[in-house]
């Protein structure tokens, strides 16, 4: 699954020109939380999103530092602060440069890009123009539309359940995990029901292997029977 499967197309734009109540009033009437900004060529210039709006004069919200934190402040950064607290237009608050990703990005490089920049939102562009949008919550709906696809296919393919099966089928997940500690665990299957025997270094190891267990398919039930890695082996 890819950005094109997942973007939001009917994108809400603004030019460098529009006036910032006119931004606020689309964040508001379309209940989104940022706008790209692009040229007359549907290029992206840049973005206004609610932090570029959140220190205002209007609101007393402008930022004011000390006396004597300004004697350490580079004076382009004072002057930036008041252009952004002070501008009427897109162009004078717009966050520069704007992340962006192609149609073809797959899910993980989207979702590594969101957390790694910490934004909520990047646009889709398509030979520098802008296409669409892919937010968190589209990476959610991306979530839910595959997790369904698999729900299918595991009902509709003919997959061996047998206890046998179950073990190996499980044991064969979690054979190149580096956090397993496979030589104290042992994983038997009773008419569907994992036992979970061994030792586990860590509670985050026990929870891992409940979450493969129950995603094992088959599996009906499982029970831990695990105990702390004792420090001396």
């Amino acid at each position: 699954m890819q950005a094109r499967d997942i973007m939001t197309t009917a994108v809400a734009k603004v030019t460098a020109d529009t006036s910032v109540p006119d931004i606020v009033d689309l964040l508001l009437r379309r209940r989104i939380s940022a706008v790209p900004v692009v040229d007359a060529d549907d290029r992206i210039v840049g973005m206004v999103s609610e932090g570029d709006l959140m220190r205002r004069h209007e609101t007393g919200t402008e930022r004011h530092r000390s006396w004597w934190l300004t004697l350490f402040t580079n004076t382009s950064d004072l002057a930036g602060d008041y252009t952004k607290s002070h501008g009427m237009h897109a162009h004078d608050i717009m966050t520069q440069p704007v992340l962006t990703v192609t149609e073809d990005a797959t899910l993980p490089e989207i979702a590594q890009t969101l957390e790694s920049k910490r934004v909520k939102r990047l646009p889709v562009v398509r030979d520098g123009k802008m296409v669409g949008i892919v937010s968190r919550a589209d990476l959610l709906r991306g979530l839910a539309a595959q997790q369904a696809q698999i729900r299918a296919n595991e009902k509709s393919e003919s997959v061996a359940t047998d206890d046998r099966a179950i073990r190996e089928n499980l044991l064969s997940a979690i054979k190149d995990e580096a956090w397993v500690s496979s030589s104290y665990l042992n994983v038997v299957v009773s008419d569907g029901v994992v036992h979970l025997w061994g030792l586990v270094a860590s509670d985050k190891e026990r929870k891992a292997l409940q979450i493969a267990a129950e995603n094992t398919p088959g599996v009906k039930a499982v029970e831990q029977h695990l105990s702390p890695l004792p420090t001396y082996v």
